[in-house]
């Protein structure tokens, strides 16, 4: 039933199902000649409106639907009038469903009209579109076509969205013809759905063409190019456009801004990021979603997370791009604890992530480095939907690798169904930083029986196996086997590698010829790894010459100085010592402070040489007493000359004894049950003191000792280093 009261005292309403619509005022004014009209009628009674253009009537009723319960009963009431046949009325009507996301019904009430019109196809069309089902939009444009009804300028530009959204290329090239074939080629709207489709598709170059093809350009066609260029990593192309843009004087949007921002960030050109964001403070358009997202990751990028904080909070609730922005930005500048932070907070507030996300997070637990967070995060993983995904998988064999326990990174690539080469490479990077040489080449040999072609990265970290086991044949060949065998051009790392594995081995004359034949110069890590060989074997000159060489290239780096320093001292040339700090006083620069984390409990403790800050330091340096008591009783001998200070010989020893990963490791034994793993983070190369020290103490108290240093594992275990003292 319908009851349906019209007044002139207000405007007029129909009631239906107890739910008012109000009329326009042109109803008020059709009806005002009646001091009071009331109308109760059934559908079987005769229609009141026939004084009203139904059309008029029924098109301002359809328009102010806001529930599917108003469109069945008005729906209802055109079949009851007679006019379930208009195509107009049923044209507003398939467009108001589709408005409130109600697509099947108007496919239904689409279906019973007999040979649509151009309107009601772009309707249907439209819908779609509209509500992001872009595959059926498609298939509605092709039954259109086949039933005989050519599209008009209205129609392109919502199968040419579908057409991008789906990077469906090869019907977006038909209808690209189809343009063409129906008169299109000149009309703004439908080229701009060409140039973001080319954008979208990857395929830039074809939608310069279509731009620069167009005679009448509005701030969509420039937008298009930008973002296409922005989207498809060719940032500065983008940057000229937008240049282009500003010659032209054409007023820039929210959507260009967004994507010039992203431009900047891609280039890392923050002052340039910084005037921009000057720009959309000006415009108003700073609290713009997609833009604080932009400002946002802009900003962590580049470093100053603290702005980029403050850009995020001043979103009430953040969207799932956003938090991947900022915990991307944390784990990218060194602030892990920060970015694990904020993604178990993410967690905590319901908030799904994505694959990004997760991936994002991975890479800060491998930072973190505790292997209790690492297994958190696995658990995490095993409950999720991304348990089977390979990208995140792959980002969990790097984040147990990184966290001491290749073991851990071997099962989840055993479990993985698929592996492709980046699975394969990343679980042979993990030997190599473990220093499992051998493991890392019989693992490469699986992988040829297994038919997958190897890249760049699975010989980096076969070099990098070899390098850290003195596998120098073995290394050399696999260098020379990427180009004859495999085609592949080796990169400056590759260099970098053979360089440190000659270097290591006492091949320095041959390491040196190597670099010389270099196709390309060399960088600071080649040279780098020739100071570190010169000054494990002690080779000054040739170590002066390679320090020359990166003070060339990056004279304000203090770890280069250190190292020259470190050559002179282990050969008592205390002078040149003094020369290397003086050097690095008048140039500003300071040494690192070397700190030892260890992890007691899923909780990271930090240590610095001598440090007595912590609340047990009586018991740790009684700990470290009782140790070098019984080490000197099993015959330990200290190697002083690692001791980089013109100092007298007691004091060598006294010093040596305290270094942050020998308080680390007495803290760990005092702290946790006999038998348990010491797991240990140091931020610098262990000294070879505390190297021997760490396998003598693992034999003396039964422990497995497992050190992180700035270069690679040491799994110190019954008196023996898995690096065989080759590191």
């Amino acid at each position: 039933m319908i009851r349906r009261r019209i007044t002139s005292k207000s405007p007029i309403s129909i009631i239906l199902t107890g739910i008012p619509f109000e009329f326009p005022a042109i109803f008020v004014e059709h009806f005002s000649s009646a001091s009071s009209l009331h109308l109760d009628y059934y559908y079987d009674e005769p229609n009141p409106f026939n004084a009203v253009d139904p059309d008029i009537f029924f098109s301002n009723l359809i328009d102010n639907s806001t529930h599917k319960r108003h469109l069945i009963q008005i729906h209802t009431h055109l079949i009851v009038s007679g006019l379930k046949d208009s195509k107009y009325l049923v044209t507003k009507f398939v467009n108001s469903c589709s408005n409130i996301g109600e697509i099947h019904y108007a496919r239904k009430v689409f279906e019973e009209i007999y040979e649509p019109n151009i309107f009601l196809w772009n309707a249907i069309i439209r819908g779609y579109s509209k509500n992001n089902l872009f595959g059926d939009a498609l298939k509605m444009y092709t039954r259109m076509q086949t039933e005989g009804t050519a599209p008009d300028r209205f129609t392109l530009p919502y199968i040419l969205k579908a057409c991008s959204a789906t990077s469906a290329l090869g019907m977006g090239r038909t209808i690209h013809c189809q343009i063409f074939r129906h008169g299109f080629e000149s009309d703004v709207f439908v080229q701009n759905g060409l140039v973001a489709l080319y954008a979208k598709c990857g395929k830039i170059d074809q939608g310069r063409v279509v731009f620069d093809g167009l005679g009448d350009r509005n701030i969509v066609s420039w937008t298009s190019i930008l973002s296409g260029y922005s989207q498809n990593g060719q940032p500065m192309e983008a940057l000229r456009i937008f240049s282009e843009m500003r010659r032209f004087d054409v007023k820039l949007d929210w959507i260009s801004l967004v994507s010039v921002l992203r431009a900047y960030t891609d280039v890392e050109d923050l002052k340039q990021g910084r005037a921009v964001h000057g720009s959309v403070v000006k415009l108003g358009l700073d609290l713009e979603p997609d833009m604080l997202i932009a400002l946002t990751a802009m900003y962590a990028k580049s470093g100053e997370v603290t702005v980029a904080k403050f850009l995020f909070n001043q979103m009430e609730t953040p969207d799932v791009i956003l938090w991947n922005a900022m915990i991307s930005g944390y784990a990218k500048n060194g602030y892990a604890d920060e970015a694990v932070e904020l993604f178990r907070m993410m967690i905590s507030k319901n908030i799904k992530p994505d694959s990004v996300s997760v991936r994002s997070a991975i890479v800060a637990y491998a930072q973190v480095g505790s292997l209790k967070l690492a297994r958190w995060m696995d658990e995490f993983i095993n409950r999720s939907e991304y348990k089977n995904d390979v990208f995140v998988n792959t980002a969990l064999i790097d984040m147990y690798a990184k966290c001491g326990s290749v073991t851990s990174a071997r099962f989840i690539f055993d479990r993985m169904l698929k592996k492709d080469v980046v699975v394969w490479s990343s679980m042979i990077v993990s030997y190599g930083l473990h220093g499992q040489g051998q493991e890392a080449i019989d693992l490469f040999q699986e992988m040829k029986l297994a038919g997958v072609e190897p890249n760049d990265v699975t010989f980096l970290g076969l070099l990098i196996a070899c390098n850290h086991s003195g596998l120098i044949q073995e290394g050399w060949e696999y260098f020379y086997c990427m180009t004859r065998d495999h085609g592949i051009e080796p990169r400056h790392q590759h260099y970098a590698c053979v360089v440190d594995l000659l270097g290591r081995g006492g091949y320095l004359d041959e390491a040196y010829e190597f670099i010389t034949k270099m196709p390309m110069e060399p960088g600071i890590t080649v040279w780098g790894a020739l100071l570190s060989a010169c000054k494990i074997h002690r080779r000054v000159t040739l170590g002066e010459y390679a320090a020359e060489r990166i003070f060339s290239l990056d004279p304000l780096n203090a770890g280069h100085y250190v190292q020259l320093s470190n050559l002179y001292a282990s050969v008592g040339m205390w002078s040149h010592v003094s020369k290397v700090r003086v050097l690095m006083k008048e140039k500003g620069l300071s040494k690192d402070l070397g700190y030892s984390l260890i992890e007691i409990n899923g909780k990271l403790q930090a240590f610095r040489v001598g440090d007595k800050s912590h609340p047990r330091s009586k018991e740790i340096y009684q700990e470290l007493e009782e140790l070098e008591r019984r080490m000197k009783e099993a015959g330990f001998v200290p190697n002083t000359a690692s001791a980089l200070h013109d100092l007298n010989n007691e004091d060598n020893v006294e010093n040596l004894c305290n270094h942050s990963e020998r308080l680390a490791i007495a803290f760990g034994l005092i702290s946790t049950p006999p038998g348990t793993t010491l797991r240990i983070i140091k931020n610098l190369r262990a000294c070879v003191n505390c190297h021997s020290a760490a396998k003598f103490i693992s034999k003396l108290v039964g422990r497995e000792i497992v050190v992180r240093d700035a270069n690679r594992f040491h799994h110190f275990k019954d008196g023996l280093c898995s690096c065989g003292d080759y590191w």
